[in-house]
């Protein structure tokens, strides 16, 4: 199974990424953010970082790269499994493919720890425990959404991770959503530093060896 790991200007959780990938037995290549070919992976994965240093907000710019409109393309044609991690997360919310955005943490700076989460019983994650423990690092991890929007996550299942303990005043505790037809997923904490042994725990490496499952079974 192929993985690609996607490079922005000021990416720095790639290698991290990747060797975390490879860990669940992926075969992974870092793309170029100006490359415009991700066809042949069965995941892309765009990972956490500072893309074009947050200016205006994080992932505003980075949704005009080059390679956005094939991970658009490759999402409409259902090629596979989108995967938007912290910052990733943001420029997936930035380009539309998921709903809702990104706000300043109502404590009003960054916020850089573990948090507990709970694994919501979906067909993505079904495989994993239910309460997993995973680092958080960003200042912009406030999710919110109109209330229909709420709703309608909650109503279809897409709501994936919730905070225990909610660190950054998320709109019911959102830490991890999925789109209506679930190719494209986003995350704001980073199962990639929860993945190798000398890390805390290996609850990270659990996350991608579901994502990896779910794949497989959806033959993508």
């Amino acid at each position: 199974m192929k993985a690609a790991v996607i490079i922005f200007p000021g990416t720095n959780c790639d290698r991290e990424t990747r060797k975390a990938l490879e860990l669940s037995g992926f075969q992974v290549d870092y793309v170029w953010h100006e490359w415009d070919s991700i066809n042949k992976y069965n995941l892309v994965v765009l990972p956490g970082g500072f893309s074009y240093g947050d200016y205006l907000r994080p992932g505003a710019i980075a949704r005009f790269s080059p390679v956005m409109k094939s991970v658009e393309k490759y999402t409409i044609e259902k090629q596979g499994v989108i995967l938007g991690i912290c910052n990733g997360f943001q420029i997936l919310l930035e380009a539309g493919l998921l709903p809702g955005a990104m706000m300043k943490n109502d404590v009003g700076h960054f916020i850089c720890k573990t948090v507990k989460l709970n694994v919501e019983p979906t067909k993505v994650f079904y495989k994993t425990k239910r309460e997993v423990e995973l680092y958080i690092a960003h200042s912009d991890g406030k999710y919110v959404a109109d209330p229909k929007t709420v709703e309608e996550l909650e109503k279809n299942g897409q709501i994936l991770m919730k905070y225990v303990d909610n660190p950054n005043g998320s709109v019911h505790s959102i830490a991890s959503i999925a789109n209506v037809t679930f190719n494209v997923i986003g995350m704001m904490p980073h199962p990639e530093r929860s993945s190798m042994k000398y890390h805390k725990n290996l609850d990270g490496l659990e996350i991608f060896n579901a994502l990896k499952e779910y794949i497989h079974a959806c033959d993508r």
